[in-house]
């Protein structure tokens, strides 16, 4: 490694206008070379639930794992560690040094669309999950990044959102898992798009103190893309880069900022020492360092699968699962997500797996050779159709299975044509002279009716069908949300008739108008069936069955980077295609196919729950372990789940008058069901696995000096019929403290594993931080002694064995 003399050196050897350069990103996805000190460019890549690199492009797919809300539901920083291996592995395949992850943003309200990116609600989970990711990532060369940095947690508004928070609640809940990230030794730390308190936080006080001062950090602090909007406030900051570019607020007037004295030159010695520090760490500077080969090996896709049944959360269970494959001849598998399983959310973190093994497809592997699995779709769920893929269409040109793409000039003459192997084409080339990217295929229907289809883009749009136009509209851009201009642009849907055995031609095209981004997608979805038919036929194939699987859950215009949702109810039908289904067979197991919460009116009905989250590529692999008994679920909620919306105590995500005010305070998640006397429909910490567990004993000091951490251990026994494992977690609580606490907190947790009948201990290390608050007064971290009362149990709701611990000033 570079040592700091030597990267004073190089810094002093470069001129003001090349300090500058290297500051703001040369693409949207790289920095800037500088050969004058071997400099090379970094390649900087969004995650976590994959590395996409620098194109949108289906050809450059990448491993899928599992949201961040199923990585956090382990509870298992080993295998998060893992995790962060593999991401490090695609990271070095892909040429890539920076990982745009961990969102370390909290689960403060149900309603949150990119819930399924964020690990928790609780930020001692959250920081140790994140905490597991970085150092997993950064153990292979690969920098890990911490974002949003800080309180960017919805995302209505989220570019001008100013969050009003108070001081104590800031350092405790929201900054807590930031902090941990700094100790795990983070790269990089993601400054977001929203104002807290009146400041941007590309220009927040906070980048310097605490981040850079009081913990230390000495990497970089990158901005989102495009969240940089001012030059001398955001220079003068703790903010270092600037993404994406070549264009910025800084730049030539960064440079004459500096000349004319309003931004300190020692400022930007401290930035780009701070870039050349990264880019030495990532092997980007000085001499090329021998590449070392990726980390891929067979065990890929297994450790993939191995997360999908280690996050999977077994809510209730009536003694079906496991099913025994040895007793099912015929095992009905029902609903749309069975066959298309929702694999990852929406947004910017999204990539093109490698392959998707749906929950229908990894039932039959389980059981090939044994039971008949018949499917019955049920009602449609709805939502926008699904891109073309090669299983509808061909190339009309070449007749291959997928689309025409071309760019034609004002003329409409052709300036460029290629196959591409879907209708979701988010960065078509450009080409000198484009004006309209054009989308064809030969529509291949398996069955005749009004069919749906769509084009989504900002500008004029345009839709024929053999020479028929279907839509010609223009679409004003009403966002600068680049999420929503890039990646998911508003859909424009119509209907028209197909004839099973017919190939219709279907030209889709877009004008390029500036500002307008590049996206464009074009889908069909086939007629949906009549819903009291599809019912019907679902209860009939249950009655049928010796057990019935159906899947449920949202759909891609539900969960995505730059919304958030105003109901937690499944789409229309679900809920009534479950009441059927259970009805039908009372050995019915459903699976949610969701990132984060939804309603569950029959929840007591259905003989098994088990929540899938968003599983990535082997989501039916992994969950068909789980459902026939191969190995158990693993999960434990990281929120708590609500009944009803209603019930939930902190719901809003909309700005009043620009402002969103975090009320709730040191309440989030389960301390607001506290605080409110609420019982949720599943506590945060809740999972059931297939064995039971006795909770016996739990021991720990009598006194504790403040600042110290202290060590509880919890005695357990399996009392149940198999082997497994067990999450024993740790709450505090100060009853008749001075000062106000939630009613309890996460303090610590640990892991058991036991055979049937077999006593272990879990033992939990408290932190000290567990102990502590922040004085607003006094501006520091104190430890307030008195009565302290230690909790052991299950969940936040179920917590059995109790130990009294007084807390004694350092003498």
């Amino acid at each position: 490694m570079t040592d700091e003399e030597e990267l004073d050196r190089l810094t002093g050897k470069l001129a003001l206008p090349a300090k500058v350069r290297l500051l703001t990103g040369a693409t949207t996805w790289r920095t800037a070379a500088e050969p004058a000190v071997g400099l090379r460019e970094l390649v900087l890549s969004d995650g976590p639930a994959g590395v996409r690199g620098q194109t949108w492009d289906e050809r450059h797919t990448a491993v899928l794992l599992p949201s961040a809300t199923a990585l956090a539901a382990t509870w298992d920083e080993r295998l998060v560690a893992e995790v962060g291996g593999l991401l490090a592995s695609e990271a070095r395949r892909k040429a890539v040094d920076v990982v745009l992850a961990p969102n370390l943003n909290l689960h403060r309200s149900p309603l949150a669309g990119r819930h399924f990116e964020c690990f928790s609600e609780d930020p001692e989970l959250t920081g140790r999950i994140g905490a597991a990711l970085v150092r997993g990532i950064q153990a292979h060369g690969v920098a890990a990044t911490a974002k949003h940095y800080v309180a960017n947690d919805s995302e209505t508004d989220r570019l001008s959102v100013d969050v009003r928070v108070d001081e104590r609640t800031l350092r405790e809940v929201y900054l807590a898992p930031f902090e941990a990230a700094v100790a795990a030794g983070v790269r990089l730390v993601m400054a977001g798009y929203n104002r807290l308190d009146g400041t941007t936080m590309t220009a927040h006080p906070l980048l310097a103190d605490p981040l850079k001062t009081e913990w230390g950090f000495d990497g970089v602090v990158v901005s989102d893309w495009g969240a940089a909007r001012g030059t001398r406030d955001t220079a003068r900051s703790g903010l270092d880069l600037v993404m994406p570019g070549p264009e910025g607020p800084w730049g030539r007037a960064l440079v004459r900022a500096v000349e004319e004295g309003r931004v300190p030159a020692s400022a930007v010695d401290d930035k780009v020492r701070r870039l050349l520090r990264l880019a030495d760490r990532c092997g980007a500077l000085g001499e090329r360092r021998p590449a070392r080969p990726p980390l891929r090996s067979p065990r890929t896709r297994a450790l993939a699968r191995r997360a999908v049944a280690a996050g999977a959360v077994l809510l209730t269970n009536r003694d079906v699962l496991p099913l025994d494959p040895g007793r099912l001849a015929t095992l009905a598998v029902i609903g749309e997500h069975a066959a298309r399983t929702r694999v990852q959310g929406g947004g910017s973190a999204g990539v093109f797996p490698q392959d998707e093994v749906s929950v229908l497809d990894g039932i039959r592997a389980g059981l090939r050779g044994r039971g008949r699995v018949v499917h019955v779709p049920g009602p449609a769920p709805g939502g926008p159709p699904a891109p073309l893929d090669m299983t509808l269409c061909t190339d009309p040109r070449s007749g291959v299975p997928g689309v025409l793409l071309r760019v034609l000039d004002p003329d409409g003459r052709e300036l460029y044509a290629e196959h591409r192997g879907n209708g979701r084409q988010l960065e078509p080339p450009l080409v000198p002279g484009g004006h309209t990217v054009e989308i064809s295929a030969r529509l291949h229907p398996r069955v005749s009716g009004r069919w749906t289809l769509g084009i989504a883009g900002f500008g004029r749009l345009c839709l024929s069908l053999d020479g028929r136009t279907l839509l010609d509209e223009t679409v004003v851009k009403d966002t600068d949300d680049p999420a929503l201009v890039h990646v998911r642009p508003p859909a424009r849907p119509v209907t028209a008739e197909l004839a099973a055995g017919s190939a219709p031609h279907l030209v889709a095209r877009r004008e390029l108008a500036p500002g307008t981004g590049r996206a464009m997608v074009v889908g069909a979805a086939p007629p949906a069936p009549d819903p009291a038919a599809a019912l019907a036929d679902a209860a009939r194939a249950a009655r049928a069955a010796d057990a019935a699987v159906v899947v449920v859950g949202t759909t891609e215009h539900g969960e995505y980077e730059g919304h958030d949702r105003t109901s937690l109810a499944l789409p229309p039908g679900q809920d009534a295609l479950v009441s059927a289904v259970a009805r039908a067979n009372p050995r019915t197991v459903v699976v949610v196919n969701s990132g984060g919460p939804v309603e569950l009116p029959w929840r007591d009905e259905a003989g098994a729950l088990l929540l899938a989250w968003f599983p990535g590529q082997e989501a039916g692999g992994g969950l068909a372990d789980v459902l026939l008994g191969r190995v158990e679920p693993g999960g434990r909620l990281p929120t708590t789940w609500p009944a009803a919306l209603a019930d939930a105590p902190v719901t809003r995500t909309r700005p009043l008058d620009g402002r969103l005010d975090y009320a709730e305070g040191l309440h989030v998640g389960y301390r607001g069901w506290l605080r409110r006397h609420r019982t949720p429909a599943y506590w945060f910490g809740h999972g059931l696995g297939y064995t039971n567990w006795s909770y016996e004993e739990v021991t720990g000091p009598a006194e504790v000096r403040a600042g110290d951490a202290f060590t509880v251990r919890v005695r357990v026994r399996n009392t149940g019929p198999r082997a497994g494992r067990e999450v024993v977690q740790v709450y505090l609580a100060r009853p008749g403290a001075a000062v106000e606490y939630p009613e309890r907190w996460l303090a610590g947790y640990a892991a058991v594993r036991a055979r049937p009948g077999e006593t272990v201990t879990a033992v939990v290390r408290i932190a000290a931080r567990g102990l502590r608050h922040w004085s607003v007064e006094a501006g520091g971290w104190r430890t307030e002694p008195g009565p302290c009362r230690v909790l052991a149990g299950r969940s936040a709701g179920d917590l059995p064995l109790a130990l009294e611990v007084v807390v004694r000033d350092r003498e």
